[in-house]
């Protein structure tokens, strides 16, 4: 059991032991400046999963959806996330039906997924990239075109449809369905519900289909397109002017991938012992617990103060390119300096944070800080580990509703009881060297 709650970006307050080295050592020993740095190595992602879908229901090659017609993917998606999608109003120059540029919320606020009809949430939009002719008429449009992009350019903006032309309502034209699955999935089935007379035109009534498109799950607030602004040449205007998904799907699956934030963390230069933790034991309950599941540091490096093999004690929790404690995003890093002598060792901790109770660190017993008698420098991430606090039980990374990104507050995941070990629970993850990098620098 926690001693108390602390926020997963808890301001914390540093721990120092700079006094005497308890005994064990004359005190005129000389000492040698650290300065460690811990950074984010990931790739940023924009989106968790992302596809195209091109291939109609009942069919076996890629197409248009004609009225009757359907395309169905299946999506993953953890609360908080959100759906877009693109995809052609055939009988256009550039236009396309999506959800607003936020997307559909996937997830009810109690955190029930959500399912059935949700077409009221999508609109038609106009791509900006095409100079408009009448709809289901127009020679440049995608029926009728002689090749693709072969309409005038017109280097406008997206924006909802307004151009002076009638078309059909939204309903009565597209219908997208959600229905939620187990592990996280929903499938989407995307509907073609118009008729043979749901357009008419100035030569007469025209079949509306639907085109290919493009979908991301998300948490970014306009991942395919921002209204009022330029297309973001990301494939949306090969949608949009010709219904082709071949540029938009090589760019959703380069910007495709979970992101792995690093949590502020402790640390501690020791003789000896197992300070933050003891392998194939339960957890000390001196704090690592707040760091594993909240990244919380500040428990536990008050606790690592009072322990008598601990010279010096603290926290990271504060980005070298920030004034205030926060968690770190790709690229960004935490540094902490202090000085140790000759048989001194290093211990860290810091949470894996798309997990329950997840944590980086070195072996138990920490790292030598000297060898043959010099101070160690250079890279040292192949000495952490990924371990497993056993206070929390595991659901699946980047996924779970009790990990610390999506949870209602600290400490609100199934309790665990078991032993510290190396992880081992059946789920996938990156290599550590994919995510963290940690560099130790003498001076």
């Amino acid at each position: 059991m926690k001693k108390s709650i602390l926020s997963f970006l808890a301001v914390s307050m540093v721990y120092l032991c700079t006094s005497c080295d308890n005994g064990d050592r004359p005190m005129n020993l000389p000492t040698t400046n650290f300065t460690v740095t811990v950074e984010n190595v990931s790739m940023h992602k924009m989106f968790s999963s992302a596809g195209v879908f091109t291939t109609p229901v009942g069919s076996n090659s890629p197409g248009p959806i004609i009225p009757e017609g359907a395309y169905e993917f299946d999506i993953k998606a953890s609360k908080g996330e959100k759906l877009s999608f693109v995809t052609m109003f055939a009988q256009s120059n550039d236009l396309f039906f999506a959800p607003s540029e936020a997307g559909i919320e996937l997830y009810h606020p109690d955190g029930n997924p959500r399912s059935g009809d949700v077409t009221d949430e999508i609109m038609l939009w106009d791509a900006g990239t095409e100079v408009n002719e009448e709809p289901g008429v127009g020679p440049n449009q995608a029926p009728r075109q002689s090749a693709p992009n072969t309409g005038d350019n017109e280097n406008g903006v997206v924006q909802l449809v307004d151009d002076g032309y009638t078309y059909p309502e939204t309903s009565e034209v597209i219908k997208v369905t959600l229905e939620p699955m187990e592990d996280y999935m929903f499938k989407v089935r995307i509907e073609n519900v118009s008729t043979s007379s749901t357009l008419i035109s100035s030569m007469g009534s025209v079949t509306i289909p639907l085109s290919p498109g493009g979908w991301a799950v998300h948490t970014a607030p306009s991942p395919l397109f921002i209204s009022g602004e330029a297309e973001m040449e990301n494939g949306l205007e090969q949608i949009a002017e010709d219904g082709n998904a071949g540029v938009m799907g090589p760019y959703l699956a380069e910007h495709t991938g979970l992101n792995y934030p690093l949590s502020p963390g402790a640390w501690a230069v020791h003789t000896g012992g197992m300070p933050i933790y003891r392998l194939n034991q339960n957890d000390y309950g001196d704090g690592l617990e707040y760091i594993a599941e909240d990244g919380a540091p500040g428990v536990l490096a008050s606790s690592l103060n009072a322990i008598s093999p601990v010279k010096v004690s603290g926290i990271f929790n504060i980005p070298t390119d920030a004034d205030d404690p926060a968690p770190i995003g790709p690229g960004q890093k935490y540094e902490f300096s202090f000085s140790a002598h000759q048989s001194d060792k290093l211990s860290l901790a810091t949470m894996f944070v798309q997990s329950n109770d997840l944590f980086y660190a070195f072996d138990d017993m920490g790292i030598m800080l000297f060898e043959g008698g010099k101070p160690i420098s250079g890279d040292i991430t192949g000495m952490l580990g990924l371990y497993d606090a056993g206070t929390e039980v595991n659901e699946e990374p980047g996924y779970g509703p009790n990990q610390a990104i999506r949870q209602a507050g600290p400490d609100t995941g199934e309790t665990e009881n078991e032993a510290i070990m190396p992880v081992n629970d059946g789920y996938s993850y990156p290599e550590i060297n994919e995510i963290i990098r940690v560099t130790i620098t003498a001076k």
